[in-house]
């Protein structure tokens, strides 16, 4: 009976420690006013017939802070990555110079700032609800097993304990996270 509870605290503790990586993962994806690669991991190209991730066919280097250098492995890419860098919503205008592609990543207005802490937040939250998601499947699982009273109540407080643990890790990241925005 101790196996499966165990091995329900375990899953609920990697579940949550899965649902802040990926919240972590997603937060890198915002621009901060600092160049960073994966910026572009969402932006894929066909290439040979498949969708292929930028980073997969290309070297891609931070230039004095604020600007990204792409150079294809294979210049017959490069048109390719121009294509897709200017449909995505990054909102930056690539250079290309024949060998490679700059992007320059301008300073972040005021406005701007604020609406990216917006929009950090948002994630925040929704992150915080996959944790509380992943309580209640926990719960019920421990509830389904038939504990003892005190036994099933220990279980949810230890189920709890984690929720509020990784509730905080969430709230260091994005206060991580916002500071990096609004520092210029």
């Amino acid at each position: 009976m101790h196996e499966l509870l165990d091995t329900i605290l375990l899953e609920t503790e990697e579940r949550m420690e899965k649902a802040v990586k990926s919240l972590v993962k997603e937060f890198a994806t915002i621009r901060t006013g600092r160049a960073n690669p994966s910026l572009l991991d969402r932006i894929e190209i066909e290439y040979y017939g498949v969708m292929t991730p930028i980073h997969q066919v290309a070297s891609i280097n931070v230039v004095e802070g604020v600007q990204l250098y792409i150079k294809p492995f294979d210049k017959s890419a490069l048109k390719l990555i121009e294509t897709a860098i200017y449909a995505s919503d990054l909102g930056l205008p690539p250079a290309n110079d024949g060998v490679g592609i700059r992007l320059t990543l301008p300073a972040l207005t005021e406005q701007r700032r604020r609406e990216l802490t917006r929009e950090i937040d948002k994630m925040s939250e929704n992150g915080k609800v996959q944790i509380r998601n992943i309580r209640r499947d926990a719960n019920d699982q421990i509830k389904k097993i038939g504990l003892p009273e005190d036994d099933e109540h220990s279980a949810l407080g230890d189920i709890q304990k984690l929720t509020d643990n990784y509730s905080e890790k969430v709230d260091k990241e994005t206060k991580i996270k916002n500071d990096e925005i609004m520092t210029i």
